[in-house]
């Protein structure tokens, strides 16, 4: 006789932030916007709304040819990083930029997925947020880290206009979210689910990012 033990499920973190008039953009960006395009009456059977954003509203994946002429779109990139265990490190107060000293006590055995929590709000300035350093994003990936998250709008400064830390990406053949909600998870390890949009011209897409527990 067969014994089936119900296992209880586990756990799930929703770490995407809303997404509708009152999400954050970069500065000049396209705000989110939505109208109804077909109404539900007696001549019609469904709602059907049309909606306008940039593809970096709310938690996204930066694709390459967001930063680099001719790189893959989000709907060229490889699903692979995007999904699969994944590690929540604790950077809270650590300044402008999350250093590599920030993150060496969470070194040991890595996943090839890391989330930064800066303990960064939706309604601060963005010309304050918490970066990430580019030496932070090379010592990742001599740990074999294939995408890095951050719950912050950027791996770069606002005004930054070199991007080091997104070409650090580049170089090192990266994925990056950014704009996680990463205020409620515990440090430690989960599993990541955070697939962008086949979106086949797009230099980024919103993803819906949960994580799990293991």
């Amino acid at each position: 006789m067969t014994v089936s033990i119900a296992l209880p499920p586990r756990k799930i973190w929703d770490i995407s932030p809303p997404v509708d008039e009152h999400a954050a953009v970069f500065p000049g960006d396209t705000v989110y916007s939505q109208r109804l395009h077909f109404a539900l009456s007696p001549d019609c059977p469904v709602n059907v709304n049309s909606i306008t954003l940039s593809p970096h509203t709310g938690a996204h994946a930066d694709a390459p040819m967001h930063y680099a002429n001719g790189g893959k779109s989000s709907g060229e990139v490889d699903l692979a990083p995007y999904l699969g265990p994944c590690r929540v490190i604790h950077c809270l107060g650590c300044g402008p930029l999350v250093e590599p000293e920030h993150i060496a006590h969470a070194l040991v055995d890595l996943p090839q997925r890391v989330l930064l929590r800066t303990a960064y709000v939706a309604s601060q300035s963005w010309a304050s947020f918490t970066a990430v350093a580019p030496e932070t994003l090379a010592l990742l990936a001599t740990k074999n880290v294939v995408l890095v998250g951050i719950d912050t709008p950027s791996v770069d400064p606002t005004d930054s206009q070199t991007l080091p830390s997104h070409h650090q990406l580049l170089t090192n053949n990266m994925r990056v979210l950014e704009c996680l909600v990463l205020d409620e998870v515990p440090e430690g390890d989960y599993e990541l689910i955070a697939l962008p949009l086949k979106l086949m011209r797009a230099d980024a897409s919103p993803v819906r990012a949960i994580l799990r527990e293991l």
